[in-house]
């Protein structure tokens, strides 16, 4: 039997469970209120796919049982069903057992008919008694009683119903949000940082406003932002939290200009839910989000060419909107004229042993008899919490022998710098868990986790035991998006022990030039398993022949580009061959026209060639088993793809600006696992294959294919599709069974005159710019 969440729990699967007479309101009032709610972030139980009978379906139980807050909406006829009434029963009693909150709303009926059962309420009640046992009856008629006394909405005081809904929305949101998620449960402090950051950003004020968020690498900004995002997030329409700015204008590294426009882009993107978004000027986030109501976190900027990117100014957007920035220089703020900061502060001691305590036993203070050690350990950490949580997790379960050689490593080594502290972590590791943290810092920082765990799947380590050990040891965090995230200080770490390494022994190469002499000269080892680096260090790259030869265990290859000036800045021989076992195949700017003849991707899991010179990839139809990941965006010499009919683990697929493409291959027919198409603005692309019904893809974008006629038939569980500056004509009927679809964009379509069918579900519909007159 399922256990029923804690009222303190934020494992609620629902926000809200609405009990409703469908006749009386599903295609109206309540179709109305999904919207708004939809808007709000708030995630309400749909029974659509749930057949109603006379007793209440296990599916139906289980919803109520994990759902927060259970709206009881009664209307004229509410009582004329059996359904409507166990389900109220069943609802009194999860707000008795469970804690969960009961809102009614009274729409066209009086409260005191619900309360006495009289009336037209009270004539069908009666009629549904008829035949029903006493017992029934009698808990019918308390339940009525009880809800009708619940405070709520009364539709007859109202004179506008739009009114009234966003009411009951922002009720809502206001009880979700008066529930703190137990993500942070137990955070030592962080309680008292919220309250004052809260207080700061003046929320009951109109007017737009930007906070900073300062404080030292380490210390738990983040953490802050992430917790004040949770507890806001469902108050503004529109809401994005852009993790580790710093990572991505350090990716991008282009002029002013352009970096300017690839920032906007990912934020808009992202808050707009519009994938592959194209910006031609910087003033597109003023016009797009000027009237908008926006929460946006710009989490780790140090740059203040960032700022000016992304919020140069308040006025960019609407009104009650917050931009919060965090940084490790205050500077910044003072540079960029924000005024309203937040500085947090190392935590006192009673809280920084609060915070050591809770890793390392599970508790908020020490286990008896190791008080001492443990307060000397705090001491050796300077109070951050990232070197207490990390070498708190360290100790866990250790005895005192092992927590006194960990003491004397701290207090004898006179460089205790935070990079040394933290580096007891790493040192704390099984060999193989060891170079598990070196991947992570090195190749799969803020990648997917069921990715990254078919990357390191066959590698002679128990993947899943060795993600668990770094989450255990607090260094690594799975995301609430099943992001892996490895704090930029372990990231630090990482790099330092390869860099301490013995050359000949190390299993990741990272110095740039030091790699370009291996290639050159083909004077790698067996030993190596990772190679990473950035051709913008080195000038001019020459690779033999027989660059791989002798690296025949190489899993994971990096060869990353900042600043593509189009000029081959990579020589690479016709002859040359890939290790038979790569994983991870990454190479910016790949300059030759296709891949070595003697290629083997069967063990592949992602292949990345963005801005290649590729015009083919392979012949032939090689094993693709492994292969989830393939991005080829901006190879815009690209003109056909391979025999993909072997890709059947492929999940992502990305094409855009890939403008020599002119069709897709049959074999796409048998991508059952593929989630997501991006092909946007591939100019040429005309031929699609006439069936591409597949059941796991969830979002397409296809805007800016301009010489697409035909409207791509696929699969019929997809929740998003971009179609817009196409030649599509007409929208096929069978559209209204894509009953999950959300969001729809066809715009600039100025040959297609009519739509119908469009699916009820669809919330964001784009007809702009479009030859449509009639919908």
């Amino acid at each position: 039997m399922a256990l029923r969440p804690s009222s303190s729990s934020c494992c609620w699967r629902f926000h809200v469970f609405p009990s409703f007479h469908g006749p009386d309101v599903r295609v109206s009032f309540l179709s109305h209120l999904r919207k708004q709610f939809e808007r709000n972030g708030i995630i309400m139980f749909n029974d659509q796919e749930i057949q109603r009978s006379q007793i209440i379906k296990p599916e139906l139980t289980r919803a109520i049982q994990e759902s927060r807050i259970l709206i009881v909406v009664l209307s004229q006829s509410y009582a004329s069903s059996s359904w409507c009434l166990n389900e109220l029963v069943e609802i009194l009693k999860c707000e008795e057992t469970a804690g969960q909150i009961v809102m009614t709303i009274f729409y066209k009926v009086d409260p005191s008919d619900v309360r006495k059962q009289i009336g037209e309420f009270g004539e069908d009640f009666k009629k549904t008694c008829e035949g029903r046992t006493q017992t029934e009856i009698q808990s019918w008629t308390r339940a009525l009683t009880h809800v009708a006394n619940v405070e709520g909405e009364h539709s007859m005081n109202w004179v506008n119903e739009a009114d009234m809904i966003e009411k009951i929305a922002k009720d809502v949101s206001d009880k979700l949000n008066a529930t703190p998620s137990n993500d942070f449960d137990g955070m030592v402090g962080l309680e008292a940082n919220l309250e004052k950051l809260k207080s700061l950003l003046h929320l009951e004020k109109d007017g737009a406003m930007i906070v900073g968020i300062s404080g030292p690498a380490g210390i738990g900004k983040t953490t802050i932002a992430r917790a004040l995002y949770n507890q806001l997030s469902s108050n503004f329409p529109l809401r994005y939290f852009m993790e580790n700015v710093r990572g991505i204008y350090r990716r991008i590294d282009c002029d002013q200009h352009g970096l300017k426009l690839h920032l906007q882009e990912q934020l808009l993107s992202k808050i707009l839910n519009h994938d592959g978004m194209k910006i031609f000027h910087s003033d597109v986030v003023y016009e797009r989000l000027q009237n908008q109501k926006v929460l946006i976190i710009l989490d780790d900027v140090d740059h203040l060419e960032q700022l000016d990117a992304l919020a140069r100014d308040v006025s960019w957007f609407g009104h009650g909107s917050r931009i919060i920035v965090t940084t490790d220089d205050q500077e910044l703020f003072k540079h960029h004229g924000i005024k309203n900061t937040y500085h947090v502060n190392l935590p006192s001691n009673e809280e920084a042993l609060g915070i050591f305590s809770r890793y390392a036993f599970r508790q908020i203070t020490p286990t008896s008899g190791f008080k001492d050690l443990a307060e000397r350990v705090v001491e050796l950490c300077c109070n951050l919490p990232l070197s207490l949580r990390v070498v708190g997790s360290s100790l866990r379960g250790k005895n005192e022998d092992e927590w006194d050689a960990v003491v004397h490593r701290l207090e004898t080594n006179l460089d205790r710098d935070i990079e040394r502290v933290l580096r007891v972590g790493y040192e704390s590791l099984h060999e193989n868990d060891q170079i598990l943290f070196l991947y992570f810092a090195i190749f799969f920082n803020y990648k997917d986790s069921d990715h990254v765990k078919s990357m390191i799947s066959s590698t002679h380590m128990d993947e899943k035991h060795g993600l668990n050990t770094l989450v255990n040891r607090s260094l690594i965090d799975i995301s609430s998006k099943g992001k892996v995230v490895m704090h930029k200080l372990l990231q630090q770490v990482g790099r330092q022990v390869i860099h301490r390494q013995e050359p000949w022994k190390r299993q990741i190469l990272m110095d740039a030039h030091e790699i370009c002499d291996i290639l050159e000269h083909g004077k790698g080892t067996r030993a190596v398993s990772g190679i990473s680096f950035d051709t913008f260090e080195t000038g001019e790259v020459f690779i033999s022949a027989s660059a791989f030869k002798r690296m025949p265990n190489l899993l994971y290859l990096s060869v990353h580009t900042r600043w593509h000036d189009q000029n081959d800045r990579v020589y690479i021989p016709e002859d040359m061959e890939f290790p038979p076992r790569l994983r991870l195949l990454h190479w910016d700017a790949y300059p030759s026209k296709s891949l070595p003849p003697k290629f083997y991707p069967e063990h592949l899991v992602e292949l990345n060639m963005q801005e290649s010179q590729l015009e083919k990839l392979w012949q032939g139809t090689p094993r693709l088993t492994n292969l989830k990941k393939m991005e080829l965006m901006e190879s815009w010499h690209l003109k056909e793809l391979p025999d993909l009919s072997n890709a059947t683990k492929l999940e992502r697929l990305d094409l855009a600006w890939c403008q020599s493409l002119v069709e897709i291959p049959f074999s796409f027919s048998n991508l059952h696992k593929l989630k997501v198409l991006a092909m946007f603005a591939c100019s040429n692309l005309q031929v699609l294959p006439s069936t591409m019904n597949l059941a796991s893809l969830k979002v397409v974008n296809m805007a800016g294919c301009s010489r697409l006629r035909k409207f791509p038939d696929f699969s019929k569980n997809i929740s998003s599709l971009k179609l817009s500056n196409t030649l599509v004509e007409e929208v096929p009927a069978s559209i209204q069974h894509w009953t999950r679809l959300r969001f729809l964009d066809l715009s600039y379509n100025g040959k297609l005159k009519t739509i119908n069918n469009v699916p009820e579900g669809v919330s964001h519909l784009n007809l702009s710019y479009s030859g449509i007159e009639k919908v």
